[in-house]
């Protein structure tokens, strides 16, 4: 195990907690790759989530949101790559509902204990007979291959696991997301699940993952559009037998503490994976009037073209991140911000300061690029990552239809 310093939890291979389960398979919405997976827990788990804040809500959203709002329950979900179920009228709810009952036989659950995701085409009804023929051929693995069933346009799966103790009983969090294009989510992400065997009422799991995705994955951009089908969902099903977390205990300040890491680290592996990025972008804000102008201010940095282009471009154009910060409508000091790109002072109480042109533009070679703004204004903080815009993220855009 690797022992991350100032935690108290463990990050180490990828594995699913106790009692969970998991499949991903080819059915052909895909021409070759995995694209239909589902992933269960063996008991009804707590459950929370968060969702995309865009009004065309995609049908297999709104029924998970329907259900988890329920009772934060669940005990399965069904996924599927290259189809997104959006904007598909009464059918696709109905197709939706379907999914859901199929599922729940298999299962020998009741289906409100099941959810769906799908990601892919927006405007496409999902090949039902393809669906149906598929679902008996899930079985229950505890290996990673429904990380590889949600992938679109992403190179990888994005995954992390870590391990605490929580009064003396080991609890495992594994958690794994995609996305790489239309990435600026609000009040959720593309598709991100965690999963844990850790004991925790579902109300108190919901105002937890509410907290952290705001400071996680609200705060990542790759090129400023919301996706129709963007959510979180966090399952706990307490076969680590820890006492039930309660809020202002040692133990759940760890736990809180691990799931904002996974989470965290979920979301910059987003945004570095981002449609054609060769570089991950972090914003580090300090000394801002609240913390809300903090990450204002962090999250359109990271997400400026202007700023974006320039970073591929290895140019370390200043003038488009003071005028980003200006834009804003953040409570600043017009003549107190300073900046520095990788650890390099460009801007000093908003004037410019001499500096190696040539230093600098080696660092830009890195994969990852670090953008630091004092604003003097105040005593909070924001952050927020983002990737630099390339050729290649037209091309893939050019052609996704396809």
């Amino acid at each position: 195990m690797q022992v991350l310093t100032n935690t108290k939890f463990e990050t180490v291979a990828f594995q699913w907690p106790a009692g969970f389960y998991s499949d991903g398979i080819h059915i052909g919405l895909r021409r070759h790759k995995k694209d239909f997976g589902w992933l269960f827990s063996k008991v009804p788990a707590s459950a929370a989530g968060t969702y995309t804040t865009n009004q065309f809500q995609a049908a297999p959203t709104k029924l998970t949101k329907l259900m988890i709002d329920q009772n934060h329950q669940l005990q399965g979900l069904l996924l599927n790559s290259a189809i997104a179920n959006s904007c598909t009228g009464e059918q696709g709810w109905q197709n939706a509902l379907q999914e859901q009952a199929w599922l729940a036989n298999k299962l020998n659950v009741t289906p409100d204990l099941i959810g769906l995701a799908s990601t892919g085409l927006i405007g496409a009804q999902l090949p039902m007979d393809k669906i149906e023929n598929g679902l008996p051929q899930l079985t229950p693995t505890k290996s990673d291959a429904v990380t590889y069933a949600v992938l679109t346009t992403d190179q990888h799966p994005k995954t992390v696991c870590v391990q605490c103790e929580l009064s003396g009983h080991l609890v495992t969090l594994t958690g794994f997301a995609k996305g790489s294009g239309m990435i600026h989510p609000k009040m959720a992400t593309m598709l991100g699940f965690v999963t844990t065997d850790a004991q925790v009422d579902g109300d108190v799991l919901q105002a937890m993952l509410s907290a952290n995705v705001d400071q996680t994955f609200n705060q990542i951009t790759v090129d400023g559009d919301t996706s129709t089908n963007d959510m979180v969902v966090t399952l706990a099903n307490g076969l680590a037998d820890n006492p039930s977390l309660q809020a202002g205990t040692a133990d759940y300040d760890i736990f809180n503490q691990a799931l904002h890491y996974v989470l965290g680290q979920l979301a910059k592996q987003i945004a570095a994976d981002g449609e054609g990025a060769t570089k991950l972008v972090e914003c580090n804000v300090t000394h801002a009037a609240t913390t809300v102008d903090g990450q204002q201010i962090a999250k359109a940095i990271v997400g400026s073209n202007l700023v974006k282009a320039a970073i591929f471009g290895e140019d370390p154009n200043w003038g488009r991140i003071i005028s980003t910060i200006g834009a804003t409508d953040a409570d600043i000091d017009v003549a107190t911000v300073d900046i520095e790109m990788n650890g390099i002072l460009l801007v000093q109480q908003s004037l410019a300061v001499d500096f190696d042109l040539a230093a600098v533009q080696a660092t830009l070679h890195d994969q990852q690029i670090i953008i630091d703004v004092d604003l003097h204004h105040g005593t909070a903080s924001g952050q927020a990552w983002g990737c630099d815009l390339t050729y290649n993220y037209v091309k893939i855009n050019a052609s996704y239809h396809t």
